[in-house]
Parts: structure tokens; C-alpha cells; sequence
């Protein structure tokens, strides 16, 4: 029996995980300064900076292709091992 995920399902679910998981940070940063971590958003988020509305929008809809970017690499190659094991 195969079981193939679905593309659209996946790519919104871990799209969605990593845009949450965004916000929480940048909210932890907020309530915890001296252990901010936005050094690290400005590295993985190209045009990000500390923190306007803009940068939070943009930041937020890179961290959502992040979750698509994974989905395209991850849920072929999953599908396609699945159908080849027995």
C-alpha cells in the first residue's frame, strides 16, 4: 500500500508551523530581550531588520516560502521512495 501526501496540505501546514514560529519569536524577543534571537532572523531573512511593520510583514511571508521551499524538496522525494518500498 502507498500512501502519497498531498503537495497543497503539506506546503500550507509547514508553511504555516514556521510563520507561527516566527511570530512566537519575535514576541519572545520582545519579552525577553537580554535572550533575542532576532540576530538570527536577520541572517536567515533577506530585507529583514529590526523590527518595523514592514520587516515583520516581510519577515513573516519569507518564513511562510521557507515552509513551500521545503515541502517542493521534501514531498516528491518522499512520494517517490514510498512508491518504490513494498
Amino acid at each position: 500500500m502507498t500512501h502519497k501526501i498531498s503537495l497543497k496540505a503539506f506546503g500550507h501546514a509547514t508553511s504555516l508551523l514556521i510563520a507561527s514560529t516566527f511570530v512566537i519569536c519575535v514576541l519572545f524577543d520582545f519579552l525577553f530581550p537580554q535572550q533575542a534571537m532576532y540576530s538570527v532572523w536577520l541572517t536567515l531573512l533577506p530585507g529583514f531588520e529590526w523590527i518595523t511593520w514592514q520587516s515583520f510583514l516581510l519577515g513573516l511571508f519569507e518564513s511562510y516560502l521557507y515552509g513551500w521551499y521545503i515541502t517542493l524538496i521534501w514531498i516528491p522525494i518522499y512520494n517517490y521512495v514510498g512508491s518504490k518500498s513494498k
